[in-house]
């Protein structure tokens, strides 16, 4: 299993199918899908698939979104990283977004700073990209605060599926 990424906590590693149930509790939660789409999965048959898709862009694209697994405990928190968006979206198109996700019980302890933060140093030190993009539904503002914190430009407004949606950007000489 490839680790990715390492900070002080967290290690950010590529997801296995034995993180399904993880992905269920992350995904099944009404309240951390409010702002992306409010589609919580209802089987730990649909988190495998979910599994599986990100997989398939590791071997794709190279890249795909990571587990982010608490050192201490082995913990399975959530997801982030990088992923390798091809089609277009906000006048963009073969991109790379930076995104995360936890499981609502570690919210609040700088755990998605700290993994998105992991995330853009990869994009600009190890994939050599000098611009990086993230999306935000514009009423998450525990979102947005991150992506400021990490080093992301507040560029603009567009509508993603029917909803007001931040775009960002960070660029590696302003970090």
């Amino acid at each position: 299993m490839t680790t990715f990424a390492e900070t002080p906590r967290l290690l950010l590693r590529e997801l296995q199918p034995t993180d399904a149930p993880g992905m269920f509790a992350l995904d099944s939660d009404p309240e951390v899908q409010r702002y992306v789409g409010n589609r919580p999965v209802l089987t730990l048959a649909e988190s495998q698939q979910a599994i599986a898709f990100v997989r398939r862009q590791y071997q794709e694209n190279g890249i795909g979104r990571w587990a982010v697994e608490l050192k201490e405990t082995g913990e399975f928190l959530g997801w982030a990283g990088l992923k390798l968006i091809r089609e277009p979206l906000n006048g963009h198109v073969d991109f790379y977004e930076v995104g995360y996700r936890l499981i609502r019980r570690y919210w609040g302890h700088g755990y998605a700073t700290e993994a998105a933060r992991a995330s853009v140093a990869y994009g600009f030190q190890e994939l050599r990209q000098p611009v990086l993009y993230a999306i935000a539904d514009m009423q998450n503002l525990a979102s947005r605060a991150v992506l400021a914190k990490v080093g992301f430009q507040h560029l603009g407004e567009f509508e993603h599926e029917g909803v007001p949606t931040a775009w960002l950007e960070a660029r590696a000489t302003a970090i």
